[in-house]
């Protein structure tokens, strides 16, 4: 063999193994950005979750508020036209009281047209729906937020993976961790 095939083989190989060092090494950096990114955007799921939260439920509970303040009210002014009926002593009041109660059971019955059945129940089952749906969105992209950071760790902590995720400047990342106020029961009050 000539020295210049001899050299031209070297240098083929050389080319060769520079290329695939190259490969894995753009491979792994790829990679790297890939998982950090997942992290990233897992987070932003998590944040546009409670950020439904935080819009939805107190939204919700007022809403819930109102239909049931609108029915006792309703319920209310009946009990109170009734209780005026007993207690008035001329026929002059008790002829008013009576005109209160007709009027009282007037917008008692165009309720009880309009909804058969009485909404605040109702409501407050779409609440109760509304707010378990709404964590059971959150506790799942908790979860794929953490799976992310498990990936992304993993890959930092193990070589080659540590010297990938060195250059392209990818962390550790930091798990979703529920804090001690926010393992109490919430409460929704009306």
């Amino acid at each position: 063999m000539s020295a210049s095939r001899v050299l031209l083989i070297v240098l083929a190989a050389v080319v060769g193994i520079v290329l695939l060092a190259g490969g894995c090494v753009l491979n792994g950096y790829n990679r790297a950005i890939t998982l950090d990114e997942g992290v990233k955007n897992q987070w932003a799921q998590v944040e546009n979750q409670l950020q439904r939260r935080f819009e939805l439920i107190p939204n919700l509970v007022e809403t819930v508020k109102g239909v049931a303040k609108q029915e006792e009210k309703i319920f209310l002014g009946v009990a109170n036209a009734r209780k005026a009926y007993f207690q008035a002593n001329t026929v002059n009041q008790k002829a008013q009281a009576a005109a209160g109660f007709e009027r009282a059971l007037s917008r008692l019955l165009v309720l009880r047209e309009r909804y058969p059945q009485l909404r605040s129940n109702e409501s407050f089952l779409k609440l109760q729906d509304q707010l378990e749906g709404t964590e059971n969105r959150l506790a799942v992209e908790r979860k794929r937020f953490n799976d992310s950071v498990t990936a992304v760790n993993t890959f930092v902590r193990r070589l080659p993976g540590r010297f990938y995720a060195g250059l392209a400047g990818v962390e550790k990342a930091e798990y979703f961790q529920v804090e001690e106020a926010a393992r109490e029961t919430p409460r929704v009050s009306f």
